[in-house]
């Protein structure tokens, strides 16, 4: 498994590591070989993505850009290229306040939620929404991000 993680805003981001395990672990849960990016940007930034890709003229928490389709893309080794998640710094910090949880707590929700889109989960009905959410929940237990 491979995360990179990149920073693209101005601030100090210090709990970069503990996103990647996060995300690595629910890899390991969902025994998939994959690779992924997850970068952080700023709220501008975010809002020129959705809407440009997803056509919504207005900011976002996170995005998912997912390399795989109705196809799997695997490269010689086994390992499955799953995509990119991008998240909204300022919109997590916002998101975290409102909350009233830590902003660890939301960055890390926001990663895991991005990962189960590029997975192929999603949340367009409640069922598919209590399995998504109910996944998340789980590897954000494991490591003791609660609300």
């Amino acid at each position: 498994m491979k995360v990179e993680i990149y920073n693209e805003t101005k601030e100090d981001i210090p709990y970069l590591e503990t996103i990647k395990k996060v995300i690595e672990k629910a890899l390991e849960l969902e025994k998939v070989e994959g690779e992924c990016n997850i970068i952080f940007v700023d709220d501008t930034y975010i809002h020129k993505l959705n809407k440009e890709y997803r056509k919504i003229d207005r900011k976002t928490d996170v995005i998912s850009f997912a390399l795989e389709d109705e196809d799997r893309l695997v490269l010689p080794d086994g390992v499955r290229i799953l995509g990119d998640i991008y998240i909204s710094l300022d919109t997590a910090k916002e998101q975290a306040k409102e909350y009233g949880h830590s902003e660890l707590r939301e960055v890390s929700f926001l990663a895991v939620h991005g990962l189960y889109h590029l997975l192929g989960y999603d949340h367009r009905t409640k069922e598919e929404e209590e399995i998504m959410f109910q996944k998340q929940e789980e590897v954000l237990q494991i490591y003791g991000i609660t609300r």
